[in-house]
């Protein structure tokens, strides 16, 4: 595995969505499958039926059909199975174009503005708000992620690039960096999971033991729950659209 650098990029995501052809039917059943996916994503992480059945919901059909050209294009372009998009697409949005969140995050995969300027430039993309440049966007800046994972096991590299997706590219180092030093295994997910929650400010004194600033590299940590049930939830519907989509 490479080695952890001193000197942290933080990557934020964004993307802005617009408005595809549609009509009011297929936004109804989108609402309902994301109510749906939103209420239960909590207790699916831990249900024993999480795999069963393998079948796609609507929402997820009607995806398939609108942009699953642009998604499997994109995902071979930069070295992903689709499914895998599939699955981030879901978690992040809901599969709505338009989707915002409190954060400013938008678009299908969800990513910040700051990154947009970032992105526009390197793939040079003039409208981010097409949610076909949404996808390619979220996807490239996902292969980004993942490659400075090189040297891992190929589904430990893929749930610390998730993780890095949704928490920051930097907190993952840092996660990495307080796993090591507790003589666990930075090049896994378990002791990143494990290492998250210690990033939070509660636990300072440690992080004396570690930085030299007292303090994680890229500032104290409040949300390993959800960056822990974000990673878990994506590998659960990709094993489903695995299944499903053969």
């Amino acid at each position: 595995m490479k080695a952890i650098t001193t000197t942290i990029l933080l990557l934020p995501l964004i993307l802005v969505g617009c408005t595809p052809t549609g009509e009011s039917a297929l936004r109804e059943i989108k609402t309902e499958a994301h109510g749906a996916f939103t209420a239960n994503s909590q207790s699916a992480a831990t249900s024993p039926q999480a795999l069963q059945p393998a079948r796609l919901d609507p929402a997820t059909r009607m995806t398939i059909q609108e942009y699953g050209h642009v998604i499997k294009a994109n995902a071979e372009r930069y070295g992903f199975d689709w499914r895998l998009v599939l699955a981030v697409m879901k978690q992040e949005s809901g599969y709505y174009h338009d989707a915002e969140s409190h954060k400013g995050a938008r678009g299908l995969m969800q990513i910040m503005p700051t990154t947009s300027y970032e992105l526009a430039e390197q793939l040079g993309i003039e409208d981010l708000n097409h949610p076909s440049e949404n996808i390619r966007g979220g996807i490239y800046y996902l292969r980004q992620l993942y490659d400075y994972f090189d040297g891992l096991e190929e589904e430990e590299r893929l749930k610390l690039s998730l993780a890095a997706y949704n928490a920051g590219i930097a907190r993952i180092y840092d996660a990495q960096e307080l796993a090591a030093y507790l003589h666990n295994d930075p090049g896994r997910w378990e002791s990143i999971k494990g290492a998250l929650p210690l990033l939070s400010k509660r636990y300072y004194t440690l992080h004396k033991n570690v930085w030299e600033e007292e303090r994680p590299r890229a500032g104290w940590f409040g949300n390993a729950g959800e960056t822990v049930s974000y990673v878990e939830n994506i590998m659960r519907s990709y094993d489903q659209m695995k299944l499903a989509l053969n």
